[in-house]
C-alpha cells in the first residue's frame, strides 16, 4: 500500500466542491440501478452520469465497466438522405471526468490501441470523446470477489487527474491536476490504498512461436466448451476491453431514402457474427468461438501491439456467465495445455 496523505471533504464543503466539478465536467461514476440485475429484484451497478456524489457506489465492483462512457452500446454516426450524409455532432460539450478503478483505466489503454493505433488509422468518433476524458482513480480498499488484477499489474496506475477514497461521510482525495484541488479541504492521515496481491492468481501463457499457437488451437481442452458455452455474448458485453461492433443503416419508415448509420456493440461469441458473403460462417461451433475469444485476449492482441494480454483482471466476464464458465480457470488450462505440447515436443526429439 502506497503511503500518501489525502485531503478530506465532507458535508456542505463536499457538496460545493462537487458542484464545481459539475460546472466543468460531466461526471461518470458507478451508480445503483434498482432491479436492473440478472435476476428479479436484483440491483445492478452501472456507469452513468451523476449529479450528486451520494449516488456513487464505491464499496462494490460495478457490474459493467466505464467503457460505456466512451463507447456507447449504440451510437449514431451519420444521418443520410437520398443524396447527402452528415456526421452526427457530439451532444456532450463538457469534458468527462470518469471515476474508475485502476483496472478499468488500464482497460482504456487497450481501447486506445484498437481505435487509435490499429493499422495507422484513427477512429474519429472515438478520438473526439477520448480527448475529453479525465480519470479520477477510485481506491480499492480490498480485492473484490474473483479479481486477479495483480497477476497482470493492473492493480495500480498513475494515469489519473485525481484519486479518491470514500467512506459513509464523504471523500478523501489527492489532486494531481492542480485545477482540481480544493482550498477548503482539510488535511488527514488517510492514505490511498490498492491491493498488492489477490487470492486468485492466474498464470498467463507466453507463446514462443506461431507453431505453438496453431497446435494449441487443436488441443482437446476446448471440447468441453461445446457443451458448456451457449454463445450468449454476456461475457463480452461485461468485458472492459472488448471492442467488437456492427454498423447498420436504419431507414425511416415514411421515407426509405432517409435514415442513419449506427454503430452497435456486438460479440465474437454470438453465432453469425463472423458470417461472410453468402452468410457462410467461419467459427461454427461454440468451442471455436470461445477459443477465438480467449486466444485474442492472451495472444493475438499482444502479437499486434506488444503490450501484454488484452485483459485487466476484473473477472466481470465470469461473473456474468450463465453457465458459470471461469475465464481465469480457462487461462490456467491453456497454460497447462501449452506445457503438455512442449513436453510432447521434447519426447519426439528424444
Amino acid at each position: 500500500m502506497e503511503e500518501v496523505g489525502l485531503k478530506r471533504l465532507t458535508g456542505d464543503a463536499l457538496d460545493r466542491y462537487f458542484g464545481t466539478l459539475l460546472d466543468r465536467f460531466q461526471v461518470w461514476a458507478p451508480v445503483c440501478i434498482p432491479a436492473g440485475g440478472r435476476y428479479q429484484g436484483q440491483d445492478a451497478v452501472q456507469y452513468k452520469p451523476v449529479s450528486n456524489w451520494r449516488d456513487i457506489v464505491w464499496d462494490r465492483r460495478s457490474d459493467y465497466s466505464s467503457r460505456e462512457a466512451i463507447l456507447p452500446i449504440t451510437q449514431t454516426l451519420y444521418t443520410f438522405t437520398g443524396d447527402d450524409y452528415r456526421e452526427v455532432k457530439p451532444k456532450q460539450a463538457k469534458d468527462l471526468l470518469i471515476l474508475a478503478r485502476s483496472c478499468d483505466i488500464h482497460a482504456i489503454r487497450h481501447l486506445d490501441e484498437i481505435f487509435l493505433q490499429n493499422g495507422g488509422y484513427e477512429d474519429s468518433f472515438y478520438r473526439r470523446v477520448r480527448d475529453k476524458i479525465h480519470f479520477a482513480l477510485m481506491e480499492c480498499t480490498h480485492e473484490f470477489d474473483g479479481c486477479f488484477c495483480a497477476s497482470l499489474g493492473t492493480n495500480d496506475t498513475d494515469d489519473y487527474a485525481m484519486r479518491l477514497a470514500f467512506d459513509d461521510e464523504g471523500i478523501f482525495f489527492e489532486a494531481k491536476d492542480p485545477s482540481l484541488d480544493c482550498a477548503y479541504a482539510t488535511p488527514s492521515d488517510r492514505v490511498f490504498a490498492n491491493p498488492t496481491e489477490n487470492e486468485l492468481k492466474v498464470e498467463f501463457p507466453e507463446f514462443r512461436s506461431i507453431e505453438e499457437v496453431n497446435e494449441l488451437k487443436s488441443h482437446p481442452m476446448w471440447d468441453e466448451y461445446n457443451s458448456r458455452c451457449i454463445s450468449c455474448g454476456a461475457c463480452t458485453i461485461a468485458c472492459s476491453t472488448c471492442t467488437c461492433f456492427e454498423t447498420r443503416d436504419i431507414v425511416y419508415s415514411l421515407n426509405h431514402h432517409v435514415g442513419e448509420r449506427r454503430r452497435t456493440a456486438s460479440s465474437c461469441m454470438v453465432a453469425g457474427f463472423d458470417a461472410v458473403a453468402g452468410s457462410k460462417g467461419i467459427r461454427l461451433e461454440a468451442k471455436d468461438r470461445y477459443r477465438y475469444k480467449i486466444m485474442h485476449k492472451i495472444y493475438a492482441h499482444d502479437a499486434r501491439f506488444h503490450t501484454g494480454p488484452m485483459c485487466v483482471g476484473c473477472n466481470r466476464c465470469s461473473a456474468h456467465c450463465p453457465q458459470l464458465i471461469s475465464y481465469p480457470a480457462t487461462i490456467n488450462k491453456v497454460s497447462q495445455a501449452l506445457r503438455e505440447i512442449r513436453e510432447q515436443e521434447v519426447g519426439y526429439g528424444e
